[in-house]
């Protein structure tokens, strides 16, 4: 019993000899840092930077840009640390570390790069197509920005090529979206989504999608001249579009409906049944 308590309190004081030298070399280590000069720190930060040793470089630039505010590397110590966070895949840190970037010091030469990879942190966080597209949208806005503010950076290509492929993924989404609710005869939503698809994102390969599923929505509901409509104006666009065979079959089928619409509504039994089945037909759309 006597030897268990000697190694235990043995342990004990080598523990407290331990815990003291760790607090002294600490002290002695923030000491000696806090006497350079904030070029020097930076410096320091920047090595840790460069060999990717980015948890440490975090630490050393909220150092810098917490006690260096107004010194002449505070522009460049954010930027860094939001590039750490970013090479880390801290994209929604990195985008706060961005834009307080931005906010606060906007006369640094850092803060075209900073609204690029402001752009790309959402364009990371993008999901697919069929997900909520809220840091899609955010994307493209922020790219855009870039674009429109910085036109000469050597940036804006990819940038340019970034948002057609963000605007693409919304766009299916909607499209999808159009599809899921004609396939469930949820009519109203369906024409919706399809004219958004067709307004908004009429440069993209789901704009000629959407004026064919559209028609056949009309077609199956017997709105055969708003299908007429739909249809003449795909045809009016895309002259040259692969989807031109099935974009005649479809007008085919709508001019044949418009020659029956006169036959139907002169039906010789009487005019109070045709108008109470125009009613029902009407509820119907």
């Amino acid at each position: 019993m006597k030897e268990y308590w000697v190694r235990h309190v043995a342990a004990g004081i080598i523990w407290v000899l331990l815990l003291s030298a760790s607090i002294l070399a600490g002290c002695g280590s923030k000491d000696v840092l806090q006497d350079v000069s904030p070029e020097t720190r930076f410096e320091h930060a920047k090595a840790l930077f460069d060999n990717e040793d980015y948890l440490q470089a975090i630490n050393e630039f909220t150092v810098l840009t917490l006690q260096y505010q107004g010194s002449a590397v505070a522009g460049d110590a954010q930027y860094y640390l939001a590039e750490s966070r970013f090479k880390r895949g801290e994209f929604l840190l990195a985008s706060y570390e961005y834009q307080t970037l931005r906010r606060n010091m906007p006369a640094s030469p850092r803060v075209s790069e900073a609204q690029y990879k402001l752009g790309l942190c959402f364009y990371n966080l993008s999901p697919r197509s069929r997900l909520d597209q809220q840091y899609t949208k955010r994307a493209i806005d922020e790219l855009q920005a870039f674009v429109e503010y910085y036109p000469q950076s050597e940036f804006v290509p990819d940038a340019s090529e970034k948002i057609q492929e963000l605007t693409l993924r919304l766009a299916k989404k909607d499209f999808d979206t159009a599809e899921l609710y004609s396939k469930m005869e949820y009519n109203k939503a369906a024409l919706l989504y399809y004219d958004i698809v067709i307004e908004k994102y009429h440069d993209t390969e789901y704009a000629p999608l959407a004026y064919l599923g559209k028609t056949e929505l009309l077609i199956k509901r017997k709105r055969f001249p708003e299908a007429k409509a739909t249809i003449t104006k795909f045809l009016q666009l895309y002259p040259n579009s692969i989807l031109r065979g099935r974009a005649e079959r479809l007008n085919e089928q709508v001019e044949a409906g418009l020659k029956d619409v006169p036959a139907a509504g002169g039906n010789e039994s009487g005019t109070a049944g045709g108008t109470a089945a125009g009613a029902a037909l009407l509820q119907k759309r």
